[in-house]
């Protein structure tokens, strides 16, 4: 089986090469974006190729020949960043990955949604997978063009190219070489430049088990099914005493008024700008912690085998290889 990753130079997207090297698949190919550094996947026994979601030429190159693409290439901003480039990777390159797909004969094709891609359902209630994907549904730039991407991928899906949807929640773990939004937070905290935090929390999942989660989805999922793969919600007060219990830094004890930091976000984003670093608070941020985040993984348990490991073994993890990389 010869296997191509997109996006293998982000977080989910290298863990998952090496989690199928672990697996025995020995033909992989990584697709890396023109210009891109990847020096963390050097040593591992891959294939490279090079081009750009955005030009679908470099696709139909990089797939001649492979059996299953993962698409996993995809732009994340939680603030107010370009949105028509946004628009272009996530959903015009999702485009081009399933023309190029169809056009060189690639039977599977495993796609990288978000959860941020469902509609979401008042607190208290559980959000399980569906079908109905819009843009209209959802707030935010990020959450919009996974929703649009999401349902051309599920159209899609016919017997000559099988498209299988995977969600994951918010991804935290080792091997994130590309630092997010939410590593920030913890080398912030790690090196006390975090001096508050608000209320609220969100689903967040281990990038190991959303990586197994997309191996399930290659060898047991349906073609023309959604899964969700989520972990445990922590709010923002236990991730922060998580850090302080792993690195022996004190939390930070200020807690901003929710409403403050919403009112704020943009100016926010201005200064994370100017000091060339990942935002923590923005307004979007701020919203989408304070939203429903009842993930139910119900479905990928029973028909991929999926399992989240405990949320602490994450922290201990992710924090020692922060400090093993230099990070913190």
């Amino acid at each position: 089986m010869r296997i191509l990753v997109t996006g293998s130079t982000g977080h989910i997207g290298n863990v998952l090469i090496r989690e199928l090297l672990k697996k025995g698949y020995n033909d992989i190919t990584a697709f890396i974006r023109n210009g891109e550094k990847s020096a963390w996947l050097d040593g591992l026994n891959i294939k490279l190729a090079y081009g750009d979601v955005r030009d679908i030429d470099s696709l139909k190159k990089a797939f001649e020949g492979h059996d299953v693409v993962f698409h996993l290439a995809g732009l994340i901003d939680i603030g107010n960043g370009n949105k028509q480039l946004m628009h272009d990777i996530n959903v015009g390159g999702s485009k081009n990955v399933v023309e190029a797909c169809k056009s060189v004969g690639v039977k599977r094709l495993i796609y990288t949604s978000s959860v941020h891609a469902i509609p979401t359902k008042p607190i208290g209630e559980v959000i399980s997978e569906t079908k109905n994907f819009s843009p209209d549904l959802v707030k935010g730039t990020y959450a919009k063009t996974k929703a649009e991407a999401t349902a051309y991928m599920l159209k899609s899906n016919s017997n000559d190219l099988q498209v299988i949807i995977t969600h994951p929640s918010g991804v935290i773990g080792p091997y994130e070489y590309i630092t997010s939004n939410l590593g920030q937070l913890i080398i912030d905290c790690a090196k006390r430049k975090m001096k508050a935090y608000i209320s609220g929390g969100y689903n967040f999942v281990d990038v190991r088990d959303v990586a197994l989660g997309l191996i399930g989805a290659l060898e047991k999922g349906t073609p023309g099914e959604c899964y969700i793969l989520a972990g445990h919600y922590v709010s923002i007060e236990e991730l922060i005493k998580y850090v302080q219990d792993v690195t022996n830094v004190p939390a930070p004890k200020f807690k901003l008024a929710r409403w403050f930091a919403y009112a704020t976000g943009a100016l926010s984003e201005v200064y994370y700008k100017i000091v060339k670093q990942k935002p923590l608070f923005t307004s979007y941020s701020v919203y989408t912690t304070g939203t429903n985040a009842n993930f139910s993984i119900e479905k990928a348990k029973k028909e991929l085998g999926y399992s989240p490991r405990d949320f602490k073994e994450t922290m201990v993890d992710t924090i020692y290889w922060m400090k093993e990389n230099g990070k913190i």
